[in-house]
């Protein structure tokens, strides 16, 4: 297993590395959220764009990355457009998803981007090779609000993720029950164990899902994410609350 560094984090090592998802609308709001961040100690924060209310205008776009990069110092940032059609909070066109993160990843500013898997494979392809020119790692994602799939489609969607390129497939999926629960983990456990080259993240979300977001380290999701202030998706615990667990967890194994 290969980990993945950026900047000094190197996300596969060790502990779970706990990301901070910024999700302010307004370029005042992002810069007061990273402000907060900071003395918490995230490994990664997550910027997801698709909250901003100036993301169409990139002028805006590039300038409010500027000024979050030199808010968070040496934090990596992961730049994240999440659809609507995957609990986001924008629409965009495909061709313009495509673009926006093509040109994100040539500012330097940011350190990874987050690409739909299931954008296309020509799109996702297209972002994966121009962040790769520019020295930026890619988050390959999926993300299924309804249900928790078969072991072996989860399984699937990972390999796909990582053939397409990726340097971190990510997939996080709704349990019904508990045992939907399990078996994400259990997909978690084979994929690390049989398939996987380089780092994984998995969820299952809500408050059924909760302990997959605590036990990365047992099962093989290299990466968590935890709120300070408001929470970008269903189940997710404060960044500190989550540190002191998973640094209890990795003092025990």
């Amino acid at each position: 297993m290969n980990s993945v560094v950026v900047r000094n984090v190197a996300i596969g090592e060790g502990m779970p590395k706990i990301c901070v998802p910024i999700v302010g609308k307004t370029r005042e709001e992002i810069l007061e959220a990273a402000k907060k961040i900071v003395p918490i100690g995230a490994d990664v924060v997550e910027w997801r764009v698709d909250w901003y209310e100036d993301i169409f205008d990139f002028v805006k776009v590039e300038e409010t990355a500027k000024q979050l990069r030199e808010a968070l110092g040496e934090t990596p940032i992961l730049f994240t457009f999440r659809t609507s059609k995957e609990g986001g909070e924008k629409a965009i066109e495909t061709a313009d998803y495509v673009t926006l993160n093509q040109k994100i990843a040539a500012t330097g500013y940011v350190d990874l981007v987050d690409v739909e898997a299931f954008t296309g494979d020509d799109a996702v392809k297209a972002v994966i090779e121009e962040a790769h020119k520019n020295n930026v790692k890619v988050v390959a994602s999926n993300h299924d609000f309804d249900k928790t799939p078969a072991k072996s489609d989860i399984i699937y969607r990972l390999r796909k993720m990582q053939d397409l390129g990726a340097d971190i497939p990510k997939i996080a999926v709704m349990p019904q029950n508990k045992k939907d629960v399990l078996t994400l983990l259990a997909a978690t456990e084979e994929m690390v164990s049989q398939y996987a080259d380089r780092p994984i993240i998995t969820m299952s979300m809500a408050a059924t899902g909760v302990i997959s977001r605590l036990c990365g380290e047992v099962f093989g999701s290299a990466l968590t994410f935890g709120a300070v202030g408001k929470a970008s998706a269903p189940g997710q615990m404060g960044a500190e609350d989550l540190k002191t667990v998973l640094s209890a967890l990795h003092a025990a194994l």
